[in-house]
């Protein structure tokens, strides 16, 4: 028999309407919010299934096709883990070992890896304006080989990473603040800040901060993004932040103040990325492979960092907070100060506090991944849902 909190997740899901069926996931704000909603319960079930030790299989073939043109570990191995869960099997596409090495076109390749796949999860976060815009040549060359008979189906394209948005990570992040205060209404009017930290690298993507103020903005939140002057994130998506907060009676503002923005907030993200201006000049001279540009970029943006080392997330700027006690949030992994670097985003010790949170935080992702596969490759997941919780197979016989 299904559990009481497994029959409260599949009344929920069935409640909610999607039209998500053959579609592509790559912008949060591109959807509806019954699909976000929907999504996030889906997510919830299927944790609680695989927590009981039950199967949620829904499929009896085909390939989830990866491909990484930036570093991962939570995403990548969340990526598999879901494609197991749910029956497919999992192929990385290595594009140095590639004929994309000599030359062959994105069209090309996107139908040829393609005859039976059902899904592509793809990272491309490095350059600025051309992560997004690769997921959308993809999934036009899937359109077109669908439409021209090469494919039988189009497989869903994924956003495991752009230089606009972080889908993942975001409705991960938003699936354990539902968890955490107890469901998306008791979100409504709660503080996040959304900071930029200090860290002893540079280069890191804008997508990660721009997907929460774009996901936590509609839900009635308080959104404080917080950076020093010349910090900046992508204008339009500060627009759209700016926009929906209005929208859902919440709030959007930006300072230039860790402190200000720590003050009285329910939820702190400090998290470091490189100006908005420097990801434009750093995919300016990738483009034309201008090793030197980039050093000299490199040189004057971490002596940019360097001033702004106070930027951490300490015990005293967590004092500032709620009760003193905000929830503190990461995407992972961190820069630990007198841990993984000398100075970084947190102290040693505010993050050895929330070092679990944080682990927990990341333990919705294999599941948001899970219910994007279900949601974007079934024409009736409610149906599915319910068939698999009915027959509570056990994960191993």
């Amino acid at each position: 028999m299904p559990s009481a909190a497994l029959e409260k997740e599949l009344a929920a899901f069935k409640a909610l309407k999607t039209d998500l069926f053959h579609k592509d996931f790559l912008i949060t704000w591109e959807h509806k919010l019954d699909e976000i909603k929907a999504i996030l319960t889906l997510a919830e079930a299927l944790k609680q299934i695989h927590q009981e030790g039950l199967s949620y299989r829904a499929f009896e073939s085909g390939l989830a096709i990866s491909i990484f043109r930036d570093n991962s570990t939570r995403t990548r191995f969340s990526f598999a883990a879901a494609a197991s869960a749910l029956g497919f099997t999992l192929s990385e596409l290595d594009e140095e070992k590639s004929q994309i090495a000599h030359g062959e076109t994105v069209r090309e390749t996107a139908n040829m890896i393609s005859f039976m796949a059902e899904a592509i999860g793809i990272r491309d976060d490095m350059f600025l304006g051309e992560g997004n815009k690769y997921m959308r040549e993809v999934g036009d060359a899937l359109t077109e080989g669908t439409q021209k008979g090469v494919l039988h189906r189009r497989p869903s394209v994924i956003n495991l990473q752009c230089d606009v948005d972080h889908p993942t990570q975001a409705l991960a992040d938003l699936a354990w603040l539902k968890k955490h205060f107890g469901g998306l209404d008791n979100l409504r009017g709660k503080k996040i800040a959304m900071t930029w930290a200090y860290s002893p690298s540079y280069g890191k993507p804008l997508s990660v901060p721009q997907g929460v103020i774009g996901l936590m903005s509609r839900f009635g939140m308080n959104v404080s993004l917080a950076h020093p002057e010349g910090y900046g994130l992508i204008p339009d998506v500060i627009d759209v932040a700016r926009k929906q907060a209005a929208e859902t009676g919440g709030s959007f503002e930006v300072v230039n103040s860790m402190e200000a923005a720590f003050e009285n907030a329910d939820i702190v993200y400090p998290k470091s990325w490189a100006p908005y201006q420097v990801m434009q000049r750093r995919t300016e001279l990738l483009k034309v492979s201008d090793k030197d540009g980039l050093k000299a970029l490199e040189k004057e943006c971490l002596a940019n960092n360097a001033k702004f080392q106070n930027w951490e997330c300490d015990r005293a700027k967590m004092n500032l907070t709620r009760d003193k006690s905000a929830l503190y949030m990461h995407c992972l992994p961190a820069d630990i100060t007198d841990v993984s670097c000398k100075a970084g985003e947190v102290s040693a010790e505010v993050f050895e506090q929330y070092r679990i949170p944080t682990y927990n935080e990341a333990s919705y992702k294999p599941f948001v991944i899970s219910a994007l596969m279900f949601l974007t490759r079934l024409s009736d997941p409610a149906a599915k849902l319910e068939q698999i919780v009915r027959r509570a197979k056990p994960l191993s016989i």
